[in-house]
């Protein structure tokens, strides 16, 4: 369980949000602006929440009240960017094994082959990123922030560099294994196909504030705000 109570300021803007994610995806959507990403850089760590408090299973990530705050390498989180985020002068195996130095070379070896063969992504690991296509690129990125064995994941817009075609292969894969991890996921995206197709819980995030949570289905329904209207409609 990931418990969320968190408070940001960046220049003129506010974050101000308040969740609990169980295992499974929990989707985030909202405008250009509305803190999605900011959300996601400070449950990694990256950024320092000026009040509140966060709780992974039974860690104390952030503690406002007695001054904690984790690093990010203490965290177990793993976050992927939009970009897929892979050094691009490193093969497959390389940059799925870079965050595992603090294992040996057997371990770290084995954990990268895990991962890769989890992701169904064993043959492309002598590849360079530069040879991949844009679902190969997640697929990998994706491995390697399992290769961490993390105990919540992030990933910011996870579809939105592929084509359509990839698009709609990668939404599958990515909704069953999301399915089957046993960490909470937050996911961040723009579209509503994305968002059906990935199921389970979702926030709405716009100027900073939650305005509508719940399951993805029942928010297509009702949507309350202008945007969650626009959201549904246009996707």
């Amino acid at each position: 369980m990931l418990d969320a109570r968190l408070e940001l300021r960046r220049g003129t803007f506010h974050l101000s949000v308040a969740f609990a994610a169980g295992p499974g995806p929990l989707l985030v959507t909202g405008p250009n602006g509305a803190g999605k990403t900011t959300l996601l850089l400070a449950v990694l760590g990256a950024l320092r929440p000026s009040a509140g408090r966060l709780v992974l299973g039974r860690a104390i990530l952030f503690d406002a009240a007695s001054g904690l705050c984790l690093p990010v390498e203490e965290r177990r989180v793993a976050y992927v960017p939009q970009d897929s985020g892979l050094f691009p002068h490193l093969s497959v195996r390389d940059n799925v094994g870079f965050a595992l130095h603090r294992l040996d070379r057997a371990a770290r070896a084995a954990r990268v082959e895990a991962a890769l063969s989890q992701l169904g992504a064993s043959a492309l690991a002598d590849r360079l990123p530069s040879g991949l296509s844009g679902g190969e690129r997640q697929r990998v990125a994706l491995a390697r922030a399992l290769a961490m064995e993390p105990h919540a994941l992030l990933l910011d817009e996870p579809l939105a560099a592929l084509d359509t075609p990839s698009r709609v292969r990668f939404r599958g894969f990515l909704a069953e294994h999301l399915r089957r991890l046993a960490v909470p996921a937050l996911v961040v995206t723009h579209e509503a196909e994305d968002a059906r197709a990935l199921g389970g819980q979702m926030l709405v995030l716009e100027g900073g504030r939650v305005t509508e949570r719940g399951q993805v289905d029942a928010l297509r329904v009702a949507p309350a705000s202008a945007f969650a209207r626009a959201f549904w409609t246009n996707g």
